[in-house]
């Protein structure tokens, strides 16, 4: 099969599409036929092994893992003898941000994993685009006390993780500002924000408007700067350690220093988030955006446009 492969860190340059061996599911796995998976931040993360820590999972001096890739839709094609919840022919997505060698023409997967079925009607390429950023922006939400009607601005509300973000809040009845770039102000109000800033225009953190949270879902402001935003009780999230880690150490002494607080929130439960994308797609209530797709062979190429930080949504690799 086909795949993508690294063997050492570095810029999109080190990847390289290559034959392998197809791998063999265990007893309990399945083997999925990939039609699409994504690049994403994570991805990128991964490839440079930056910042450090992601080496603690990676591997200190080298990649463990050779193939990169953390989520996927395709088909299942084979199965272990212990499988019972699949069946060949099942269309299906995954994810998990530790990897899972998504970026390849097959893989193989517990059945128990972040693992369920696509909704009818949803392609391959949607699918594979629903996981990751609903995943992080879930995990944002579950964090707080989020009650209908309260006020929330995103940042980055464009990205993978920002634009989830919105729509999630909208289904749980918050009332959303989103921040964006011009070209983009119309995509964010279809997705569900009630306001939007132009950031080349306005400065967000400027405006007198105050909100019971701040996400900030690209992780380019701080809480310094989004505080006098919080209403008494408020909260910053970032999807990022910010400057020197700081926001790791905030979210531990803001909640006992003041009126407003940081919250690290931790990724976790990735059968839950997955459950949850699955069942909003089936309701009408969640799309993945998607702003380009490119195939396997020029898996260099997406990488390069995911870290320029431009991309709208998600960006998509075909398999075949």
């Amino acid at each position: 099969m086909k795949a993508a492969t690294y063997t050492e860190y570095g810029p999109p340059s080190v990847l390289k599409v290559q034959e392998v061996a197809r791998p063999v599911p265990k007893d309990n796995e399945v083997l999925v036929r990939v039609h699409a998976a994504t690049v994403n931040r994570t991805d990128c993360a991964m490839l440079r092994a930056k910042p450090f820590i992601m080496r603690f999972f990676t591997g200190l001096r080298r990649p463990r893992n050779p193939i990169p890739g953390t989520e996927f839709a395709g088909q299942v094609e084979a199965m272990g003898k212990d499988v019972t919840a699949f069946k060949v022919g099942d269309r299906v997505f995954g994810f998990e941000d530790i990897g899972l060698s998504t970026q390849a023409q097959y893989l193989t997967l517990a059945e128990d994993r972040a693992l369920t079925h696509i909704p009818k009607g949803t392609s391959y390429e949607q699918a594979a685009a629903s996981s990751e950023g609903t995943h992080y922006a879930y995990n944002f939400i579950n964090k707080i006390s989020l009650v209908a009607g309260q006020k929330v601005l995103v940042n980055g509300a464009t990205g993978a993780i920002g634009s989830a973000a919105v729509q999630l809040l909208k289904f749980y009845g918050a009332r959303v500002t989103a921040v964006c770039a011009t070209r983009n102000l119309e995509l964010v109000k279809a997705l569900g924000a009630e306001r939007v800033i132009d950031y080349s225009r306005e400065d967000f953190t400027q405006q007198d408007e105050k909100y019971h949270y701040v996400f900030d879902t690209v992780g380019k402001s701080s809480y310094g700067r989004c505080k006098p935003l919080l209403l008494p009780g408020g909260a910053y999230i970032s999807s990022e350690l910010g400057y020197g880690a700081q926001n790791i150490f905030l979210a531990l002494v803001t909640p006992l220093a003041g009126a407003t607080k940081v919250i690290f929130p931790i990724p976790s439960d990735y059968k839950k988030s997955i459950r949850l994308v699955r069942d909003l797609t089936e309701q009408g209530k969640y799309r993945a955006v998607i702003d380009s797709t490119y195939p396997l062979d020029q898996i260099a190429e997406a990488y390069r446009f995911v870290e320029t930080g431009q991309k709208v949504g998600n960006v998509v690799v075909t398999m075949w």
